[in-house]
């Protein structure tokens, strides 16, 4: 992999190792999710899918994720312009507004760890979706993902 590859390729130039490699895997994006219909406004949630593991915030199957969750988006640089549900701090769509990494991303600290201690991963803040009802995410939303 190139070094600095995400400073001066487009997220459509970068192979899938970089594509890859630019998650900062903090979870927030397999956060459920609610959308104001007047607004548009979108809530995140403390319920995240059953595939994530709420201890590490990575996904427990990610090769198979679309098979067990059909309903779960995979990005992809052609849907650059959807990137709007993501959260502010997320990298695919920081690149894809033509923004800077932060200096938490391990792309730039060189270290996993930082994500966390910034306090961007939901690892350890969230809990899964199994046993949590529908009528129950409104009384979940979180204000610490922006």
């Amino acid at each position: 992999m190139e070094e600095d590859f995400w400073r001066h390729k487009t997220l459509a130039q970068m192979n899938q190792e970089e594509w890859e490699a630019v998650c900062d895997g903090c979870g927030q994006c397999c956060l459920h999710k609610l959308e104001d219909d007047e607004s548009g406004q979108v809530f995140y949630t403390s319920v995240a899918c059953k595939l994530l593991n709420v201890d590490s915030a990575r996904c427990s199957d990610y090769s198979n994720r679309k098979k067990r969750v059909p309903d779960c988006l995979q990005l992809k640089p052609d849907d650059v312009e959807n990137f709007n549900w993501l959260p502010s701090s997320c990298a695919y769509r920081l690149l894809a507004d033509e923004e800077s990494l932060p200096q938490w991303h391990p792309l730039v600290s060189g270290s996993p760890y930082t994500v966390s201690q910034a306090g961007y991963s939901v690892a350890g803040r969230v809990e899964t979706e199994v046993g949590v009802k529908q009528e129950e995410m409104e009384d979940k939303i979180i204000y610490w993902v922006e």
